[in-house]
């Protein structure tokens, strides 16, 4: 979140070469309308992801950091990672637990983890603050984490971060549909690329006359919940409240009518660019669907 521009200047790019119009908001979401016309409904995915930012340089050369989004410190202890930095291109490290050897720190099991006890290390030869310093890294640096992305030979998709830039990718497949088979929608469809949702403001725009947000994020898989990962999940309710009754039984009824395997299910720890756009005030019908 936040640091999106690459990403966002991709997604015009591949737009524009599919014959399309796609517009970038002030703060960098893409939008673009892929047919139809009347009653406008937004398609509204994320490419934004979790991630750290640079909190201080520490006096030995490592590296304090802060969650951007909500990853937290024990799903991202151990990872390979980039520090990007502002002027001076990228460097590579590790965030690890600070005095991580298990053969030197009795409490290493019993420590929690947070980002107060972990620590970015450097695959370079700094020894204090000025050192890190000379490599131009600076306070406010973002840190992406290694996505270890892999395609098995049984067709699965395993990655980090497919929060969100999966359903992105399966938009940006729709619309080259539409576009090389000559389909026309039967009412408008804008594609809405947001990049702040995993702070909380992405879809906190929405164009005039709109009538219907659906989110097109991540399904889950849990406790409780009836979907699996090979199924379409329809989310009926999630931290901020039910979803619009009639967008939940319009999902329903098109999933059976096309013999789509779905679930319907409640996520408790949960919000969607959907419910941005109706805590933004914005008069629409909203409900999330998700892979």
């Amino acid at each position: 979140s936040a640091f999106t521009k690459e990403v966002a200047q991709y997604l015009v790019s591949t737009l524009e070469e599919m014959g399309f119009t796609p517009e970038r908001s002030r703060k960098g979401n893409v939008c673009v309308t892929i047919g139809g016309e009347g009653s406008p409904l937004i398609l509204a995915a994320h490419v934004d992801t979790l991630g750290a930012m640079v909190a201080e340089i520490k006096a030995n050369g490592r590296l304090r950091v802060t969650a951007v989004g909500g990853m937290n410190a024990n799903n991202a202890e151990g990872e390979n990672c980039k520090v990007v930095t502002r002027f001076n291109g990228k460097y590579d490290g590790t965030l690890q637990l600070i005095n991580a050897s298990i053969h030197v720190n009795g409490e290493y099991n019993d420590t929690k983890r947070s980002y107060d006890s972990v620590e970015v290390v450097l695959d370079e030869k700094v020894k204090s603050k000025e050192d890190v310093e000379k490599l131009g890294i600076m306070t406010g640096d973002f840190v992406c984490f290694d996505p270890r992305t892999t395609v098995t030979e049984s067709g699965y998709i395993k990655s980090r971060f497919l929060d969100d830039k999966l359903s992105v990718g399966i938009l940006l497949g729709y619309a080259k549909y539409l576009k090389e088979e000559n389909v026309t929608p039967e009412r408008m469809i804008y594609q809405h690329i947001t990049v702040f949702e995993e702070v909380g403001h992405g879809a906190a725009s929405v164009p005039e006359g709109v009538t219907e947000v659906i989110s097109v994020d991540m399904g889950c898989v849990g406790d409780g919940l009836a979907c699996d990962e090979t199924q379409v999940s329809i989310c009926a309710k999630d931290s901020h409240g039910p979803y619009h009754y009639d967008v939940v039984n319009g999902l329903v009824k098109a999933a059976k009518e096309n013999n789509i395997d779905f679930a319907v299910d409640v996520y408790p720890y949960y919000g969607s660019d959907a419910d941005v756009a109706l805590t933004a005030g914005y008069d629409v019908r909203h409900g999330l669907i998700g892979s």
